[in-house]
């Protein structure tokens, strides 16, 4: 079979990224430029200044992951880049760049889900043995998504289950920013609470026991604020570790618990499938990591997760998404309009404000 080559772009959120990856999974670069110290001083990201940033970087990292990879633009195959959902102006500066090249290049075009990138990751990684065949359960969890999904195959994606109002990415953030951790919130809650002891915080379990898939975790972050002001409104460094301990065990038992509902719903639905993965951003933190390895192995199910340089945002997952879909021949026209959102399951009802968070 001829090897195929695509250049991936990225730029939904606050990294920049460009990376060229091979059809026999060969990941030929994979360059990454984080936007940490323009959004610092604020606590958060900044969407007009990610939009500027990614104008600013965007061209040289390119021509860096193609000095690394060793190609041209006349050697590739396709240009992929992320189409959506994210922050619209970095979304749009990373299409009009990827169209720009594939127009110049005469190469083939392809708008790329930022989310369906997330989910075919360990189709890239996982290439060695057996694979990831489709069917596959999905736990989709970051910044803005909280999601179990049923990877039918390449645009085919049936959820099972969503948050109705924070996701758990969100949350990590926002309890850190309560706790005075800082930004990102994420790592720096991870950090704390390797010096945190168990039992001397209590808090809750959104949604453990009910029926169904969904999740929430805005009163997960509620309690912790609840918490702090118990405290008289700050808390020392060992309190601090405890808290942030007992919200990864609060998230553990509440992501274990929707997942072993979701595992009999796939089960159910699609007795073959014999895999769950876990992709997106928060897939990083060993936590939760090891927490859901210890229920796959309870419930007899193959964990397969990414590494963690490939959950967190890249472009080397861009552009496999892209090969999947060249290899189909899903393409797409030059017109195509950036999306601020997409779902992957379209029909799926929704949930939260007016359907934002799903």
């Amino acid at each position: 079979m001829t090897m195929q080559l695509v250049l991936g772009i990225e730029t939904s959120c606050d990294e920049t990224a460009a990376a060229v990856v091979r059809s026999d999974g060969t990941i030929l670069s994979n360059k990454v430029l984080s936007q940490f110290d323009e959004h610092l001083p604020y606590g958060g990201v900044v969407p007009e200044i990610a939009a500027r940033a990614h104008l600013d970087h965007l061209d040289h990292l390119v021509e860096a992951a193609m000095d690394e990879a060793g190609v041209g633009f006349g050697d590739l195959d396709a240009v992929a880049a992320t189409g959506g959902p994210g922050l619209i102006g970095g979304v749009m500066v990373g299409v009009m760049a990827a169209k720009s090249i594939a127009l110049a290049a005469d190469k083939p075009f392809l708008a790329v889900n930022h989310l369906e990138a997330h989910a075919l990751t360990v189709r890239l990684t996982e290439r060695a043995g057996d694979g990831i065949a489709f069917p596959y359960l999905l736990l989709l969890v970051s910044g803005g998504h909280c999601q179990l999904l049923v990877v039918e195959g390449v645009g085919a994606y049936r959820r099972l289950g969503t948050t109705i109002d924070d996701a758990l990415g969100e949350a990590f953030d926002k309890t850190a920013k309560l706790l005075g951790l800082g930004y990102p919130g994420g790592p720096a809650l991870e950090r704390a609470a390797r010096a945190g002891a168990p039992g001397r915080v209590e808090l809750p379990r959104p949604m453990k026991g009910r029926e169904g898939c969904d999740f929430s975790f805005s009163g997960l972050k509620t309690a912790v604020r609840q918490a702090l002001e118990h405290l008289g409104g700050e808390a020392d460094a060992q309190q601090t570790a405890d808290i942030a301990l007992e919200f990864h065990a609060a998230a553990a038992d509440v992501l274990t618990d929707r997942c072993r509902h979701a595992i009999a719903a796939f089960r159910e639905r699609r007795p073959a499938g014999d895999s769950m993965v876990v992709a997106g951003g928060v897939a990083a933190n060993g936590y939760l990591r090891h927490a859901l390895s210890a229920m796959a192995d309870q419930e007899g199910i193959r964990l397969v997760v990414p590494p963690p340089s490939l959950c967190t945002d890249n472009a080397a997952m861009v552009a496999w998404a892209g090969l999947e879909r060249l290899r189909l021949g899903l393409t797409d026209e030059l017109d195509f309009k950036p999306r601020p959102r997409w779902p992957l399951d379209p029909d799926a009802p929704k949930r939260g404000f007016a359907g934002v968070k799903a």
